[in-house]
């Protein structure tokens, strides 16, 4: 495509710079029938098969659809797996990565931030009040959702009972591409306010490299030790890469 607008969103009447509202319904005779069966096909497939049976860009156009109705929008989800690498890489993108692309306007942003939002509710409703031993895989499924494509460094405490139920996941601190501040003594604190008997550590690379730092590894030890003093347990510390991680337990940091 050479017209830099080739992949631009037209407003609907009435409602300029949002395709996304549908108070004026769109009627589908109005579609080429070439989008209007790709679409639905695409649809019947997903019903049919799931999300399994589709490859990113047609994860994407599913998404696209209700933001760019009257257009083909598999070129823009090419173009979105191609800048970003995957699906996911696509949710993930900030707002301004995004509406650096031709053809990505305010309605596309919302429809991607909208399904990543849904996602991260979802992984973590399934670990929240869980017995975070027995539901391990979901718990990693809900860090590299939420933290696996960042750009900086982000540190989250899990905080668990005497049954090893998962009773608080909070964001600690937020720092840079390859530093993030990290105070043990904060982490107790809030670990004695909630009443909690154990910690999961868990903080991304966004170099994709899980291999913890000598930093890491006296964060983590000095963490144990301020822990321990107060009869509470160190479990884990896991360091989450682009497409997998590391166990201080697993690995012998620990």
């Amino acid at each position: 495509m050479s017209d830099p607008r080739a992949f631009s969103e037209i407003p609907l009447p009435l409602f300029v710079g949002d395709e996304a509202m549908e108070t004026t319904p769109l009627d589908p005779g109005k579609l080429p029938s070439y989008i209007r069966d790709h679409r639905q096909r695409l649809r019947a497939r997903f019903l049919e098969g799931g999300a399994q049976a589709m490859p990113d860009y047609e994860m994407l156009e599913l998404v696209l659809f209700r933001a760019i109705p009257r257009r083909d929008v598999k070129p823009l989800a090419h173009k979105l797996i191609e800048t970003f690498g995957d699906f996911n890489g696509a949710l993930s993108a900030t707002p301004d990565q995004l509406a650096a692309l031709p053809g990505v306007g305010e309605a596309v942003i919302a429809e991607l931030k909208i399904v990543e939002a849904a996602a991260h509710r979802l992984s973590r409703a399934k670990v929240l009040r869980r017995q975070v031993m027995s539901s391990w895989g979901a718990l990693l499924d809900y860090c590299h959702t939420t933290m696996a494509h960042r750009e900086t460094e982000q540190f989250r405490v899990f905080y668990l009972d005497r049954k090893n139920i998962l009773i608080a996941d909070e964001q600690q601190a937020e720092g840079t591409v390859d530093h993030v501040p990290v105070y043990p003594r904060e982490v107790v604190k809030r670990a004695l306010q909630l009443n909690a008997s154990a910690l999961i550590l868990v903080h991304n690379h966004p170099s994709g490299d899980p291999t913890p730092s000598g930093a890491d590894i006296d964060m983590t030890q000095q963490i144990a030790a301020a822990a321990a003093t107060m009869g509470i347990t160190l479990h884990d510390h896991i360091i989450i890469g682009k497409s997998c991680e590391i166990s201080f337990r697993s690995d012998g940091y620990l």
